[in-house]
């Protein structure tokens, strides 16, 4: 039952309440705890899912900003800028995003968040590994004159035998 207060699960995604059941987007009660950062480690975000803030209107807001303007609680730049106190937020692709206070010095005791969106994986088949690409077939050797393919062998000396002579006969010489 709690879970089901932190996760509604919509048609075209999930909604997250930021902070858990009952969170609400203020500064930490221990401003030395990143309870946002857990609390967004706790969860897996996809595409279509949608972040719910809840914060008072007139005291608070949210602003999407930069991976440099939230390490450094610059809200002068925001990509996006949410004062209405019940901000919805939907992802619509992939990657960080960065939201803080937009009040400064709440950013600077942790009201901030770094959200990762799972990359869409549901349309890629679930099979084994696919096969390795096929290779080209090595195309044949063309035929060349022989030779063209390795340089002529020097000739080789050939001594001719000497010609017998009377001498040289192989009775005489057996005598």
């Amino acid at each position: 039952i709690i879970s089901s207060l932190v996760l509604v699960k919509t048609c075209n995604g999930s909604e997250f309440r930021v902070g858990g059941p009952g969170g609400r987007w203020a500064v930490p009660s221990d401003p030395n705890s990143p309870i946002y950062i857990q609390w967004a480690e706790s969860n897996r975000f996809q595409i279509g899912d949608t972040l719910l803030f809840f914060y008072t209107a007139d005291q608070d807001s949210v602003l999407q900003v930069t991976e440099d303007d939230y390490d450094d609680c610059n809200t002068t730049s925001p990509l996006n800028r949410y004062t209405d106190g019940h901000t919805a937020f939907k992802f619509n692709q992939s990657g960080p995003y960065y939201f803080i206070s937009g009040l400064t010095q709440n950013c600077l005791k942790s009201e901030k968040l770094v959200v990762v969106v799972l990359a869409d994986r549901s349309k890629k088949k679930t099979t084994a590994a696919p096969p390795p690409p096929a290779i080209a077939p090595v195309p044949p050797p063309s035929a060349a004159p022989a030779a063209a393919k390795s340089p002529p062998s020097p000739p080789e000396e050939v001594n001719p035998a000497p010609a017998p002579s009377e001498n040289s006969s192989p009775l005489h010489n057996a005598a």
